[in-house]
């Protein structure tokens, strides 16, 4: 999951293990999205989780953050607990 989120920062890392090209084994990776290990990723992957479901129209409750609601037409709720 953390794999979706994208970077808000540029992030350079070193080249991994075995990936070494002879030319540029001097140069960096930039990353362009999340990865695991970054202690950034679990909150991009929140904010990307939170702005999916405020698109398609889920409420974040108020007292709890992991918790989703939509009130349905028939005055029923749908609840999501993250």
């Amino acid at each position: 999951a953390f794999l979706h989120g994208f970077l808000e920062e540029e992030i350079y890392m070193a080249q991994p293990e075995g990936f070494e090209i002879k030319r540029g084994s001097d140069k960096a990776c930039l990353l362009k999205r999340s990865l695991y290990g970054l202690k950034q990723s679990p909150r991009q992957w929140n904010l990307r989780f939170d702005e999916f479901m405020r698109g398609i129209k889920y409420t974040r409750s108020a007292y709890d953050s992991c918790v989703y609601f939509k009130k349905c037409s028939d005055d029923t709720y749908i609840y999501i607990l993250l």
